[in-house]
């Protein structure tokens, strides 16, 4: 839904009732992960739930919603097969007609998610209880509820961990909130913030990172302690830019393990100290820019400095996937494909030469 929130709120805010069809789960090949939303107020439509494959039956679904329902669209099934989904997944969509007597929390959940407050929407999507009943949960509090007390608090429980880790999916319960049960189905959708991408060294590579990493949903820092160099008309994308030491920065701002870390400094007095940070911190990913020459001197620099060979395991250096990449642009291209490769498990090899899934399940979730 945060793709169309911008898009829906105007409609909401002016008291019209409009059609919303929300990813709940897919299996296999399926084109869009959960979350995906599509929206639909007569002939206008925002969003996809399918990259084009079911468009026009979740459109005709979601015009005429007037109740909560859910509809699932495979290749095994005759009729989603006719609309379109050939690519061998399976895709359950809930749709749901929306307005502010259905759905008066969500100029809250807009705003949350616009401060960047963490904040998860639990909706039934299958099971005894009301398909449609939702929470809302903050960290801090919820609203709303499931219908039980005691399913409120489990599933406050589960969305506030799947919060921390960014994580969007399906949970399962017992009629009474028993977690070792499946008879519930509940859709727990977070919005958590955006995750950081701290990029070091105000240098070209860094704006081209800068932008791609803007475009792959990050929250993009650019730091560097030359003031000269470090500044916003420089580094239009980023959304600060930092004058500091790089490691006195790095030591001073939150990091997860969502967190990318890309020091592109490739120079000892900058890179040598924000490293031996760096790769003590939880980061999810943490790339250096440079030479093989470059890239081993590093390492006996920072085992100089104490790290362990575990810590350095950690570096990718030299950054990014082999795409022969040259330019600042390209090399961006081939540090964003490292990240994607990571976030979802990916060979990084030509698909026309591999065999089974194009679509892998994430082993880690940076940009979640």
């Amino acid at each position: 839904m945060r793709d169309v929130l911008r898009d829906i709120l105007p409609w909401w805010r002016s008291g019209l009732r409009f059609g919303l069809a929300t990813v709940v789960s897919t299996f296999s090949s399926a084109p869009r992960p959960p979350g995906a939303a599509m929206a639909v107020r007569g002939d206008e439509v925002v969003g996809s739930v399918s990259g084009g494959c079911v468009e026009g039956a979740v459109f005709e679904l979601a015009s005429e919603a007037d109740a909560p329902i859910l509809q699932r669209y495979g290749v095994s099934d005759d009729d989603a097969f006719a609309v379109g989904l050939t690519c061998g997944g399976i895709i359950d969509i809930l749709v749901e007609p929306i307005s502010i007597e259905t759905f008066p929390e969500l100029g809250e959940i807009a705003a949350s998610v616009e401060a960047h407050v963490p904040v998860a929407v639990a909706t039934v999507v299958s099971g005894p209880g009301q398909v449609g009943a939702r929470r809302i949960i903050w960290p801090d509090r919820a609203s709303g509820t499931l219908g039980l007390d005691r399913l409120d608090e489990a599933v406050d429980d589960d969305a506030r961990g799947m919060l921390a880790q960014g994580l969007t999916g399906i949970r399962h319960y017992g009629g009474q909130g028993e977690r070792r049960l499946d008879d519930l189905a509940v859709f727990v959708h977070s919005f958590a913030p955006p995750p950081r991408m701290l990029v070091f060294g105000a240098i070209d590579f860094a704006a081209a990172v800068a932008r791609v990493g803007k475009f792959l949903g990050y929250h993009v820092t650019v730091c560097d302690a030359r003031p000269v160099f470090a500044t916003p008309k420089r580094f239009p994308d980023a959304d600060e830019v930092v004058v500091k030491w790089p490691h006195d920065f790095l030591a001073s701002v939150p990091v997860d393990e969502r967190t990318v870390i890309c020091v592109l400094t490739h120079d000892p007095k900058f890179d040598v100290p924000l490293l031996e940070v760096a790769l003590r911190t939880d980061a999810g990913y943490v790339g250096a820019m440079g030479s093989r020459r470059t890239h081993e001197d590093r390492l006996d620099r920072l085992r100089e400095s104490g790290l362990t060979d575990e810590e350095l395991a950690r570096l990718r250096s030299p950054i990014g996937l082999d795409l022969g990449a040259r330019t600042p642009e390209e090399t961006a291209v081939s540090i964003a494909a490292e990240l994607i490769q990571l976030r979802w498990g990916g060979t990084g090899r030509p698909l026309s030469t591999t065999e089974g899934r194009i679509h892998h399940e994430a082993p880690w979730r940076p940009a979640e």
